[in-house]
């Protein structure tokens, strides 16, 4: 049975009329393009608020007048809502209407970077930027969840691609685009300019998304069997672990370790109840499917080793390449470049060729571009840093575009919404993941007490030594991809006769 033939069209919206036909009830269809472009803006802002609050951190102190302890709660609020309830997202999208979840997540990120504008104090910025959180990870829960509604099955890798481009491109964009808010218009615009994006996000999918499908009378009993318990778990336990990994820096102290130890203990009991419930949040026998349980470990792998290029870059080009601000902002800025520019096309290949050659091909150009880092002399300058970063990044948007393809190709139309929560989740905990761990064995391999006063060979011993350890992760993910067999993934995708297409 096809798991769409019972979708919405695309376009077709909660008021749009129904034409009876000898065949049934026949719905007006809306162009995919429309689609797709709510779903992509809805992809940009939630990355966008991810990284545009990471520049206006120093100005943020001193408006507020506090450390920079307390400020990085601005950016560690957003990124712990997001972390701890994307997965309970998506399954609340599954129960209750993705749509009509969607559209609530959207509201909620606009007011609340409305409220982030007009915050009087920190703390108020704080609360409101845990509140944009919260309808960011409904955003990302969902947004690929969509994919399968509104485009036709040949064509979801393209899909996919394009949301990855509008991902990269929110997460380029951030740091120049609040930096140039900050200094023309001050730091409350840095929040204000999701307001207008917002509502047009909204504008879009509430006229062009599909409706929510019309329930049997027993679909009540699932939503009462909604899994509460779970979800509290889960929330705690991935809350606990990214405070372990974020608010010590990877110096584990009592804390950091309590922290862990509370995440330990709180997985354990997730993994008890959720095989003892009715209906569970996430069904833990779905995670022994190859496809998804690789898929999901790669994508944490892959991140793991994306976050190394944002944590290691900046000192490696400041310190031992000499570049001032500007110019290392420039040049941290091709890899969100790269991926962008690479998205589409990756999403073309995976129709084409096949989700498990595309994802081997990605993740082989990371393992080169890694090698490279640590093979090239520091002699070739900018150019050999920024040659091997446009290396990873491309093959990371190859492997992106096929494994999010991979994932979510045949799950089933009632679990879409959760399991792109897990794959958001994956990609979530391998950033906290990297940043903290890269970070260790950036400042270990360094041998310097502080890595912003490191001497410039010390830096370099640690940025190879760092991009060493990244390239076994990627070696790690590699195995895991080829031992897929072929028929688990999707096949290459024949072209549609055009007249067929919606």
């Amino acid at each position: 049975m096809n798991p769409h033939s019972d979708a919405t069209p695309v376009g077709a919206g909660p008021h749009d009329d129904e034409r009876q036909g000898a065949a049934g009830p026949v719905r007006r269809r809306a162009p995919a393009p429309w689609a797709l472009a709510g779903l992509s803006l809805s992809m940009l802002l939630s990355s966008l608020g991810t990284s545009i609050a990471n520049v206006g951190l120093p100005t943020l102190a001193r408006a507020f007048e506090a450390s920079f302890q307390q400020v990085q709660w601005i950016v560690l609020a957003y990124l712990l809502a997001i972390t701890t309830l994307v997965v309970g997202a998506g399954r609340l999208g599954d129960l209750f209407g993705r749509r009509r979840l969607l559209l609530g997540g959207v509201g909620l990120f606009t007011v609340a970077s409305a409220l982030c504008a007009a915050a009087p104090a920190l703390w108020w910025l704080i609360a409101a930027r845990a509140v944009q959180g919260l309808g960011a990870a409904v955003m990302m829960a969902l947004t690929m969840a969509f994919v399968g509604e509104t485009v036709p099955k040949e064509r979801t890798g393209r899909a996919m691609g394009l949301l990855g481009t509008m991902s990269a491109v929110g997460t380029a964009l951030g740091p120049s685009l609040g930096g140039a808010l900050i200094a023309g218009l001050g730091w409350r615009s840095m929040f204000l300019v999701n307001v207008p994006l917002g509502v047009l996000t909204l504008v879009l999918a509430h006229r062009f998304l599909p409706a929510d499908r019309r329930r049997e009378p027993g679909a009540a009993a699932g939503r009462r069997g909604f899994d509460r318990v779970g979800t509290l778990l889960l929330a705690a336990t991935l809350g606990a672990y990214a405070l372990a990994m974020t608010i010590e820096r990877g110096r584990f102290g009592a804390p950091g370790l309590a922290l862990l130890l509370a995440a330990a203990v709180g997985a354990g009991l997730f993994v008890r109840v959720e095989a003892r419930a009715a209906a569970p949040l996430v069904r833990l026998t779905t995670l022994r499917d190859p496809v998804l349980g690789a898929g999901l470990a790669m994508s944490a792998l892959v991140s793991t080793v994306m976050m190394a290029t944002l944590v290691v870059g900046p000192f490696y080009l400041a310190r031992t390449l000499g570049l001032d601000e500007a110019p290392v902002g420039l040049v941290l800025s091709v890899g969100p470049l790269v991926a962008a520019l690479t998205g589409v096309p990756a999403g073309r290949g995976a129709d084409r060729f096949g989700t498990r050659r595309t994802t081997l091909v990605g993740l082989a150009a990371m393992a080169a571009g890694c090698a490279l880092l640590v093979l090239l002399p520091t002699a070739l300058g900018v150019w050999g840093y920024v040659l091997p970063l446009a290396v990873v990044t491309s093959g990371y948007a190859l492997f992106q575009t096929a494994n999010n393809t991979a994932v979510m190709a045949d799950v089933r139309p009632d679990r879409r919404g959760v399991v792109s929560g897990l794959l958001n989740l994956s990609r979530n905990l391998g950033l906290v993941t990297g940043a903290s761990v890269m970070g260790a064995v950036f400042a270990f391999a360094s041998a310097a007490g502080d890595v912003a006063t490191a001497s410039p060979g010390a830096t370099a011993t640690g940025m190879r030594t760092t991009f060493a350890v990244a390239a076994v992760a990627i070696c790690l993910a590699l195995a895991l991809a080829w031992r897929l067999a072929p028929s688990r993934v999707s096949p290459p995708r024949a072209r549609p006769d055009p007249k067929d297409r919606p």
